[in-house]
């Protein structure tokens, strides 16, 4: 698995293009802006995507997934509980943030521990609430490598004082659901760099926290 970043839109969100170097076939993690930049990337790359997975609604996140589902035809993924908040204007910032309300519907929506095979990958979904109610990681367990959207940053975690955010369910999800997969998993978070599960264990503010 080859993996693309971008960083789009006024937050510099990072958008991740996930492929196969041979195939060419690939998804789209959190596209949170600026369509035409991802399709111009995917074009350069010679890459077709096949999925659009969010790991969360928040604007930031999700602003260019409808447009890219249109274009190339292809399903946006997200978790069942992150419905409510990609169609409430509210939950998803767009109406606090962006003074224009909006709502998504996803067309397909996982389950915690659901797999699933998509671009020639299996994928695995990891239910992590906190930063919002629905939120989720999509791991490729094989290939090491984890997207955690704003779960879980360098040295540090997302925000959890918005709306369906959780400080007690993300230490949970943190500690319970990404800390104990193998220290060789490289994470892709939503802002800022990569990082590896093995140094947030030792070294991230959220390691130990206790209920």
């Amino acid at each position: 698995m080859e993996v693309l970043s971008l960083r789009v839109g006024y937050i510099q969100t990072n958008c991740y293009i996930a492929f196969d170097d041979d195939s060419r076939e690939g998804v789209i993690v959190d596209p949170g802006d600026e369509a035409l930049k991802i399709i111009q990337k995917l074009q350069n790359e010679k890459i077709t995507p096949k999925a659009i997975l969010l790991t969360h609604g928040h604007l930031d996140h999700m602003l260019a997934a409808d447009e890219l589902r249109k274009h190339y035809q292809i399903p946006i993924y997200a978790h069942e509980k992150e419905k409510a908040v990609l169609l409430d204007p509210e939950a998803n910032l767009t109406a606090s943030w962006m003074n224009l309300p909006m709502t998504l519907e996803a067309d397909i929506y996982v389950r915690d521990g659901e797999e699933f095979h998509l671009a020639g990958f299996d994928w695995k979904a990891i239910h992590t609430p906190g930063h919002t109610i629905g939120g989720v990681c999509y791991y490729a367990k094989k290939e090491k490598k984890i997207f955690v959207g704003d779960t879980l940053f360098e040295g540090s975690f997302g925000r959890y004082d918005l709306l369906t955010a959780s400080p007690s369910m993300l230490m949970e999800s943190l500690n319970e659901k990404l800390f104990i997969l193998p220290d060789d998993v490289k994470a892709y978070p939503g802002h800022g760099g990569t990082t590896m599960i093995g140094v947030e264990k030792k070294t991230n503010p959220a390691v130990g926290y206790k209920k």
